[in-house]
């Protein structure tokens, strides 16, 4: 019954899309979906390689037993066990019980924890190959991209990456599944996304696995979420790579918290001043309004940060803790840092953000500002100069 798009010869793509989640691992906002990307090689033997979300695997199973058409499953490998890949493994199993799953040693203790499943495994190590005819596959270890048992898998005869959640992004598949097919702008914002809300932490070991992979011909990127990549494969391996060196363009992103609209006016002079002083790429996010997801995006694609807060019950207003609190979990770094606050009667937002700064070991940019009540023309030029310090500090970076 399905049509199943060929990624190469007898490599076939039989993902899912899920058009009904709201939020991928119940915290990020999914406006465009997402989908969970699975690929099956028909060769002496077949190879399945990873699984979609349990939700899907009606449609799953059905579009495996017609590319197999009639024939067994002999392999199954299990790239990363995390449940939006790896969810179907049982009923897989139950469809196939003969079909060994490939795997490293932590793959396997997760494969019992979350499927009982203890037989009919196939270890391998860095570096191992498996042939299965035409297709020669190796094994690469990638702990923490970004999970520990993580590993990749690379088609050696033609050039194909099975990467895992590696250069993945949000976005369900919209009847193309080749970059090529399709308009890919809008999967780039979300790929940075995907990035800071999953990967963020883990900007080491996805150095160590870019190190590793850039000695192998990779041609095609089939990577668990987002388009399969070949014309644009460069790119999506340069974002990670920049990304994962917490390399921001050239911009700011400012974020502040305001129960009564002082400490926005603030934000808007700084903001004003930025785009006085040459600064294009301006980002501003209400903490009340703008999901931490979005917040957490332009953190880490924009070199230049300036966090602003009122001062609530003598300590900073709830939801900028809560966005501190994920910047920290995420370790981002080489940020240029700037710091705004307000108050009534008692300030301690300024030197909380004067501690998270130095927390994090961020270049402080320029005199933060700290306003009591409402916005005056003293406090007002010393926001103007908090922009004008950002902005010239942005042009000698460059």
């Amino acid at each position: 019954m399905y049509k199943l798009k060929e990624i190469a010869d007898k490599v076939y793509y039989v993902g899912v899309n899920d058009r009904q989640k709201a939020l991928f691992e119940n915290m990020w906002p999914l406006p465009y979906g997402v989908s969970y990307n699975s690929y099956l090689i028909v060769d002496e033997k077949t190879v399945l390689v990873d699984t979609v979300d349990v939700c899907y695997s009606d449609i799953f199973l059905k579009k495996i037993a017609d590319a197999l058409d009639g024939r067994s499953l002999d392999y199954l490998i299990v790239n990363h066990m995390e449940p939006d890949h790896a969810g179907s493994i049982r009923l897989l199993r139950q469809q196939y019980p003969d079909v060994q799953i490939i795997g490293n040693k932590q793959t396997f203790g997760m494969l019992a924890g979350y499927h009982n499943i203890t037989t009919g495994l196939y270890e391998v190590k860095e570096g191992d190959t498996l042939s299965i005819g035409r297709h020669q596959l190796s094994f690469y270890m990638a702990p923490m991209v970004h999970w520990p048992e993580v590993m990749v898998t690379y088609d050696s005869t033609d050039k194909i990456l099975f990467s895992a959640d590696a250069f993945g992004t949000y976005g369900t598949l919209d009847g193309g599944v080749i970059d090529s097919e399709m308009n890919v702008e809008h999967y780039w914002e979300e790929m940075i996304r995907y990035y800071s809300n999953i990967v963020g932490k883990y900007g080491n070991p996805v150095q160590r696995a870019l190190q590793k992979l850039s000695a192998l011909d990779i041609q095609t990127i089939c990577s668990t979420h987002g388009p399969v990549w070949r014309e644009y494969a460069a790119k999506a391996i340069d974002i990670y790579d920049r990304m994962s060196r917490y390399e921001g363009e050239d911009g700011v992103a400012i974020v502040y918290g305001s129960m009564y609209g002082n400490t926005e006016q603030m934000a808007e002079a700084i903001a004003a001043s930025l785009a006085a002083n040459g600064v294009k790429n301006i980002v501003m996010h209400n903490v009340s309004k703008s999901p931490a997801s979005y917040v957490l995006k332009d953190i880490f694609k924009y070199k230049g940060l300036i966090i602003g807060s009122p001062t609530y019950s003598n300590r900073l207003f709830p939801e900028i803790e809560s966005i501190l609190d994920k910047i920290e979990t995420r370790e981002v770094k080489n940020r240029l840092y700037g710091y705004f606050g307000s108050f009534t009667w008692a300030g301690a937002a300024v030197k909380n953000l004067a501690a998270f700064g130095e927390k994090m070991k961020w270049e402080v940019v320029g005199v933060p500002v700290e306003q009591k009540q409402a916005l005056n023309a003293d406090k007002y030029a010393e926001c103007w100069a908090l922009g004008e310090a950002m902005a010239e500090k942005l042009k000698k970076e460059n």
